[in-house]
């Protein structure tokens, strides 16, 4: 069976999905926070399964809202009397869910338990945990116990405290423009920590490790600083995706990214590695935009003429006015892609690169 499975983006979140990753299924994993995000994920599930005949809808960790249950539910409807066997399961805790759970049979609510927790009683009642890792129990344990902020169960409770910040402080990759190798990456950690548990004074070990766990994840062969690694790592990833990620203005060829961060460096690895480009441009959730260039246009031109911003000509920014989130790369690269447009229509400041 194939299993698309949306969660959280906390360590209750990611740890359903670390227990889902070792059922026997094949596993499609999303992740979300709450608000807007939540249904649009929920529609590119749904836009997945349009092409399956057989697959299950599975959400821990998040409460829906009624209108967004009502919608799922009828999608689900849908797909079964076009002829697909689709079903729906929800595994949560957050009582705000008590309305939905009240109505849907596939929404399964208990604020006794941690949502890792309910899922991975509820893999092992359904037998899909026959080759379950030594070290399961006690992490669920663990995430339970700090979840719940259950104090009285101290060593797990201070644990769960350091695999909280672990996750939390795992922003090294942009979740929405790398979403399967940031999650790749924070399952990857907790693997390697869940391990741990029953060390002498696990969570001082955990605490102390964590910089040298995430080096080992970008490490290849040679070392370095953490910075150069996760640099290295992304220029890689960004190189994979120029088709669809290139932009042009005036002439000059853009490499456009989304929440990816840290430009000074991320951004001058990129453009030496790829000096074909002339420019590259990230932009935030909030519109916040910073450009990076290597000698080949003034980019103080382009934030001015893009959103009245400035700076220097190899590193500026701005803010785009009206900008909205998006939560899917495509969508960011329409809304800017509209932007130039109407700036390359007003004549500017900045040339028309010569050919």
């Amino acid at each position: 069976m194939t299993i698309y499975h949306l969660s959280h983006i906390d360590l209750d979140g990611y740890s359903c999905q670390l227990v889902m990753q070792h059922t026997p299924h094949t596993m499609h994993f999303y992740n979300a926070n709450y608000g807007e995000e939540v249904p649009e994920r929920l529609r590119q599930i749904v836009e997945a399964i349009a092409h399956e005949s057989e697959a299950m809808i599975l959400v821990t960790d998040l409460n829906l809202t009624p209108d967004e249950s009502r919608w799922l539910d009828a999608e689900v409807k849908r797909f079964n009397e076009s002829g697909k066997n689709v079903t729906l399961q929800l595994l949560d805790h957050h009582g705000s869910g008590k309305e939905s759970a009240a109505r849907y049979a596939w929404y399964t609510l208990d604020t006794d338990r941690s949502a890792t927790k309910i899922t991975y009683e509820f893999a092992k009642e359904h037998g899909w945990l026959q080759e379950e890792p030594a070290w399961m129990e006690a992490y669920v344990a663990v995430v339970n116990a700090v979840d719940l902020w259950l104090q009285d169960e101290r060593e797990n409770f201070e644990y769960g405290k350091v695999l909280m910040r672990l996750v939390s402080e795992t922003r090294e990759l942009g979740r929405t423009l790398f979403a399967e190798q940031d999650r790749a990456y924070k399952l990857s950690l907790l693997t390697e920590a869940a391990a741990m548990i029953a060390l002498p004074d696990a969570p001082i070990v955990l605490d102390e490790k964590i910089h040298l766990m995430k080096k080992g994840f970008f490490r290849e062969e040679e070392n370095n600083t953490l910075d150069n690694l996760v640099t290295k790592y992304i220029v890689s990833l960004m190189g994979a995706k120029r088709k669809e990620m290139t932009i042009y203005y005036k002439g000059y060829r853009g490499f456009l990214s989304y929440a990816v961060g840290n430009t000074s460096i991320i951004g001058n690895g990129f453009l030496v590695t790829y000096p074909e480009y002339d420019f590259i441009v990230d932009i935030s959730p909030r519109g916040t935009m910073s450009l990076r260039a290597n000698n080949q246009v003034d980019v103080s031109l382009i934030a001015k003429e893009w959103a009245g911003g400035g700076g220097h000509p190899n590193a500026s920014g701005g803010r785009i006015q009206g900008f909205k989130e998006q939560f899917r790369y495509d969508k960011v690269k329409a809304q800017i892609e509209s932007l130039i447009a109407k700036r390359e229509s007003v004549s500017g400041k900045l040339p028309q690169k010569s050919e």
